[in-house]
């Protein structure tokens, strides 16, 4: 079976819990984050540990006070995804950045990725056009198979009047066209599910 790097991306305090800033779908994203991790670390639990079959990758998005509130420290900036494991957290990355894409913010872990056997980058998250659509082209372009989970990624509504729903859906289209896959969130679970 493939390694892959679950990526969760800025699923923090202000964007998917605080009900004065988070986004419109929070509720459907955070129930669908639960859902995939729950179902990700039974099957890291349920793998060899000397050759895990996946690695989870909590990505918190941090700004200066100047930039917005997602402040290192700040609860605004907690996420709402990662959760320290017994062993110490070693299938549980958390990674910081400061631009939309992940990997431009952190040169070294595409390779840091390989060195632990990952192939294949499955992400969801917030905010759909930005960050979790750059980092999806950013692992594209570090050489990755992407995986994009329809249903468990989503944004605010476009001060243009498009729905969040058509944004997520137009993400979709456009990552489709560059190679990404974008397969329904439950269909994912589903297959770990048979697999463990």
């Amino acid at each position: 079976m493939d390694h892959t790097a679950l990526f969760v991306i800025d699923i923090q305090h202000d964007l998917a819990l605080d009900p004065a800033t988070r986004i419109p779908h929070a509720d459907r994203i955070v129930s669908a984050m639960n859902k995939i991790l729950t179902a990700n670390r039974g099957l890291l639990a349920r793998s060899n540990p000397e050759t895990p079959s996946s690695t989870i990758v909590h990505v918190q998005h941090e700004e200066t006070p100047e930039q917005g509130p997602l402040v290192r420290g700040s609860v605004a900036w907690e996420s709402a995804s990662l959760k320290q494991n017994d062993e110490g957290g070693a299938q549980e990355w958390l990674v910081s950045k400061t631009t939309r894409d992940t990997f431009e913010s952190n040169p070294e872990l595409a390779e840091k990725l390989r060195a632990y056997g990952v192939d294949k980058i499955i992400a969801f998250g917030v905010q759909s056009e930005c960050c979790v659509e750059s980092t999806c082209l950013g692992a594209l372009a570090a050489g990755f198979d992407v995986t994009l989970l329809s249903g468990a990624h989503s944004t605010y509504d476009g001060a243009d009047g498009k729905s969040a729903v058509e944004i997520e859906r137009e993400v979709e289209g456009r990552l489709r066209e560059r190679g990404v896959e974008v397969v329904e969130w439950e269909d994912v679970v589903a297959a770990w599910a048979r697999e463990g």
